[in-house]
């Protein structure tokens, strides 16, 4: 019996040994993952809730049958790419080969429909930034407009009426906050703050990220003031309403955001109020000490006529709302209702406004200015040099500053800087144009990010974990991959949310944090 061990042990290591110099050569590997993905597949004719493009457009057509394959063609590479922006996107041909089982994961295809219209303005911007060259041929300095700014105040404001709109120009990331300071007013002093999502080709108004409305005069469920938070989409319309504070006093919501009240417990509580007494006296006299009587009366944060200060917080699972140094509401987000995804503040309503600012905003580092700019460029991946360690990150568009500091810190360790241990940035594309182009160009400075064919909604994440393992098989080659690929199939077909990210022992999946 110990012979049969033996004897299946040598096989195995010898079947091992081929399949090291055979299977996973590059062109022979890339068909077999295309026979793969090919296994047990759906037709690829589905019908999607598409609009036709504004030329043919025809009203009376409500839905058309659409190839995921015609939405991946708009993906594809046209332009002449130098070799180090053809390197961010090693992963880019290879995931396409999943575009055709878009309809399995949620917004699978609407993320390929958005990134095919991203990724012409990007090739269209690019192609417009290499036309432009000086007279003695080196490349004009890119708008300073076109960057994205650390803040933006109401002096970039645009006022439409009687509502403030404050654009921003990347979104908004964990740390970002909006300054809003004003003083309610009017006869109904009702006013509200939303932060609208960019607009969808073909839909008139965009998504609202949050809708935070102030009613002082109550509604039709209560007389007593409300803060009433909210989102909205076209497909889904209102979401149910979040109340602060909740028609039912006795029934607290035990459910926190980032460990905060999502109405804090003040709000709506019985308070005494010191007011001084008339006085009715008129004789002439020193007059005696006022006496002073209490008026009961309910907290709310904002008052009529009484100036307040608002600061609304990005932070890790929900937006929060302070308002004079105090804690009033937290919002969870809601799915795919991401604040990457924020491009406008707007506020109407009868408020008197006296400044916006919204700081802590995404933003990129001028790359002339960087001092220390090649000892953070990531090592190239040499085919004939062993890697230890491959170390794949999930990240965001917008999240420059998150990627700078892995940079600065332990990416600067001598492993990683000896190519033992490769790191890659594994993102999205965003639906923001100028987010798209900031992203680009820190690919092609640094060499350490793979950018992903579709805009980057968390509820792909699965597809980002595919893609670290083919990037693994391809540039890391590791063979356990390729046969985890085989058997993952299988639960592929069956399964929405197959994380694997454990059965690839020699990669680890990790977040910027």
């Amino acid at each position: 019996m110990k012979k049969w061990h033996g004897g299946f042990v040598i096989v195995s290591l010898f079947i091992i040994l081929m399949l090291r110099y055979v299977i996973l050569d590059r062109l022979l590997a890339e068909k077999s993952l295309q026979y793969v993905f090919q296994q047990n597949r759906t037709a690829e004719l589905h019908w999607l809730d598409v609009p036709n493009p504004p030329a043919i457009q025809n009203p009376q057509i409500s839905s058309e049958v659409i190839s995921t394959r015609l939405l991946a063609s708009n993906l594809s590479i046209t332009r002449n790419l130098s070799d180090t922006e053809l390197q961010s996107l090693h992963s880019w041909n290879h995931l396409k080969h999943l575009l055709t089982h878009a309809h399995i994961l949620p917004d699978g295809v609407e993320a390929i429909k958005e990134a095919g219209v991203a990724w012409r303005e990007l090739n269209t911007a690019l192609a417009y930034d290499d036309s432009v060259v000086s007279v003695n041929g080196s490349i004009q300095q890119k708008d300073k407009g076109k960057q994205c700014p650390y803040s933006v105040r109401r002096m970039n404001a645009t006022r439409l009426g009687d509502r403030f709109a404050l654009k921003l120009p990347c979104g908004l990331i964990q740390g970002s906050s909006i300054t809003i300071i004003g003083t309610p007013g009017g006869l109904l002093a009702n006013f509200k703050i939303e932060l609208t999502g960019a607009a969808v080709p073909g839909e008139p108004d965009p998504p609202i990220v949050l809708h935070y409305n102030v009613r002082l005069l109550g509604d039709k469920l209560t007389e007593d003031p409300v803060i009433v938070q909210n989102t909205w989409t076209i497909a889904d319309d209102w979401g149910s309403e979040n109340r602060c504070p909740s028609p039912d006093s006795d029934a607290k919501d035990s459910a926190k955001v980032d460990d905060l009240e999502k109405c804090s417990s003040i709000v709506g509580e019985d308070q005494k109020e010191i007011l001084p007494s008339k006085l009715h006296s008129h004789v002439l006299t020193m007059p005696p000490a006022r006496k002073k009587k209490a008026e009961s009366r309910k907290y709310f944060p904002f008052r009529q006529g009484y100036l307040a200060v608002a600061i609304l917080r990005i932070g890790a699972h929900g937006i929060h709302m302070t308002v004079d140094g105090k804690h009033i509401t937290s919002f969870a987000f809601r799915e795919d209702l991401e604040p990457g995804f924020v491009g406008e503040v707007r506020i109407a309503g009868d408020i008197k406004l006296l400044s916006v600012i919204a700081s802590g905003l995404p933003t990129t580092e001028y790359f002339e200015h960087v001092t220390d700019l090649e000892i953070l460029k990531a090592p190239p991946v040499a085919m004939d040099k062993s890697v230890d360690l491959f170390i794949g990150v999930f990240s965001t568009a917008n999240n420059f500053k998150r990627r700078m500091a892995v940079r600065r810190t332990w990416m600067q360790y001598d492993a990683v800087r000896s190519g033992k241990v490769a790191v890659r940035f594994f993102v999205g594309l965003h639906k923001n144009e100028v987010v798209n182009e900031e992203l680009w160009n820190e690919a092609r400075t640094y060499g350490d990010i793979q950018l992903m064919p579709f805009v980057d909604y968390y509820s792909l994440i699965l597809w980002k974990t595919i893609a670290i393992c083919i990037y693994g098989v391809y540039m890391i080659y590791c063979i356990i991959f390729y046969f985890t690929w085989m058997t993952l199939d299988i639960m592929f077909a069956f399964s929405k949310q197959v994380f694997f990210a454990d059965k690839c022992p020699v990669s680890q999946v990790c977040d910027e944090n």
